[in-house]
Formats: structure tokens, sequence, C-alpha cells
């Protein structure tokens, strides 16, 4: 019954076959037997999906943030990093000239200065010494769990509690933010040296 509704079938009398098209597809014509039609439509129901989700991933879900800008600092590393806002939030990037995701950002501040770093934020917290909250110095890896993992998500910490990061596609580029934020400080996780 339920795919006589998303189905137009048709059978051919010498094969045994059904023709069916969808309605919502009007060019898409597919030879299925009684089996395989119920089935059609729920995979491309979940390709549609993860097409979607894809499309919509991100290295963050955060709340609207109003860029901060900072300029100078003591700090080469931090200069540096100052001097990356406003490059483009890209997923899976780490270059000024593509843009950047919140680990691909860090990794390619800290590679500009010869530390090598892991590619994933997961993977930085793991490599990295951990240091408490009362110890943050300009430099440190600030942490954060935004979809339900501990480390999803990075940043540099600058000085009085504002951290330099690429947050996600929604608030589009890379920008200095406050750990006082009240979205910061709930998904707060952890602080993480480089060496």
């Amino acid at each position: 019954m339920l795919a006589q509704r998303h189905f137009s079938l048709f059978s051919d009398d010498i094969t045994g076959s059904f023709f069916g098209r969808l309605k919502s597809m009007n060019s898409f014509w597919i030879k299925t037997n009684h089996h395989t039609r119920y089935y059609l439509y729920e995979l491309i129901r979940f390709i549609g999906f993860a097409v979607v989700l894809v499309l919509f991933a991100g290295c963050a879900s955060s709340p609207e943030i109003k860029p901060q800008i900072v300029r100078s600092s003591k700090s080469p590393v931090i200069d540096y990093a100052l001097s990356l806002q406003g490059i483009p939030y890209r997923y899976g990037k780490s270059s000024p000239e593509e843009g950047f995701d919140c680990s691909g950002f860090v990794q390619h501040v800290y590679q500009h200065y010869g530390v090598a770093l892991p590619r994933r934020a997961s993977d930085m917290a793991l490599a990295l010494p951990e240091i408490p909250k009362y110890g943050l110095s300009s430099g440190d890896l600030v942490f954060f769990n935004t979809n339900g993992r501990p480390h999803s998500h990075v940043g540099i910490f600058i000085k009085d509690d504002k951290f330099i990061h690429a947050p996600s596609r929604r608030t589009g580029k890379v920008l200095v933010s406050s750990l006082n934020n009240r979205y910061w400080q709930k998904h707060f996780t952890g602080v993480r040296r480089p060496k």
C-alpha cells in the first residue's frame, strides 16, 4: 500500500517484471519487482537525507557570535592567528587560501611556527598534555563539546578569557570569542598545551 502512493506501477506481461515511476521524479524510471520497489523509495530518501546532513554539517553548532577584533599580543603565534581573522570557515580545509575548519585553523597556525599537531581536534586533545583551566596561558588550546563528543571543537587561547577559532559554517569565518560566553562556558571541556 505504501509503495503505491509513491510509485506508478506498470506490469510487463512477458517478463513478469514491474516498471515503476516515482511520482516526485517524473523522469526517473526503474525496472523493479514487487520486493525492491519498497526499498528503492527508502534508499532515495536516505541518500537525500545524507546529502542534506553533509551540507549542513560543521565543526560546531554555536550561537551567533559578534566578532571581536583583537589586534596585538606579545606572542608571534597569537599575532599570526589574529592576522587570519575573517578567513571563511570551510569544513575539512586548513589553509588561508581555501579556508579553515576549527582543527585545520589550529594546525595551520602552529605548523607556521614549526609545531606539528594532529589534524583532528580529538587527536590534538589526546596527543598534548592537559593543563588546568586556572593555568591558561596565551597559545594554549581550548577544547569544547559541541556535538556530543568531549573534544569536538578547538580554539587558541589569546588572553583575558578570549580565544580565536573557526567556529562553524553558520558564523562563517575565523573570529575571536569569549570563554565567558554562556555557550562556550557550558561546552568547555579542557585545556592542552602545544609543546
